[in-house]
């Protein structure tokens, strides 16, 4: 059964009471990995495993997004500043115990490629910023492994 998360805005990637960041070095510039986050959403499902779907809704200012095993969002975008940032907050989810949620991501020129940084912040039941929290390991794994693969499909 879907839900509707609290609408959130920006300020709340420093604000969360869980806040999960990761960062990694692509070799790919800025530009391309803007591209591959804000303007092409349908490809995600090629290099980041757990998206089985996304699509943009509302002429790209919003998201719907499936993940593997049947998790569902809605999302709207709240910041797309090229090729800086690219932020969404959750509005819709099937995903039980989340109340609100944003995720971030910040691209930043490194030599000839982009440091890419994820910011995962979240608020929901006390189970479940205990199993994000404890879901961190996986998480920073997936997000390696995703960057990689975007890294990957850039330079093909």
């Amino acid at each position: 059964m879907a839900h509707r998360l609290r609408p959130v805005g920006i300020d709340f990637v420093e604000t969360a009471p869980v806040r999960l960041v990761f960062a990694r070095e692509v070799t790919a510039p800025p530009e391309a990995v803007f591209g591959a986050l804000a303007e092409d959403v349908t490809g995600w499902s090629e290099w980041f495993s757990a998206v089985r779907s996304a699509r943009p809704t509302g002429d790209g200012a919003g998201r719907e997004v499936r993940l593997l095993g049947g998790t569902r969002f809605e999302e709207t975008v709240l910041v797309a500043k090229s090729p800086e940032t690219y932020a969404y907050r959750a509005d819709v989810t099937n995903a039980p115990g989340i109340r609100a949620l944003v995720e971030e991501w910040r691209l930043t020129p490194v030599g000839g490629g982009t440091r890419v940084q994820w910011t995962f912040a979240a608020d929901g039941a006390a189970p479940f910023r205990a199993v994000l929290r404890l879901a961190r390991p996986g998480l920073g794994r997936a997000f390696r492994d995703a960057v990689t693969a975007l890294d990957r499909r850039l330079a093909g």
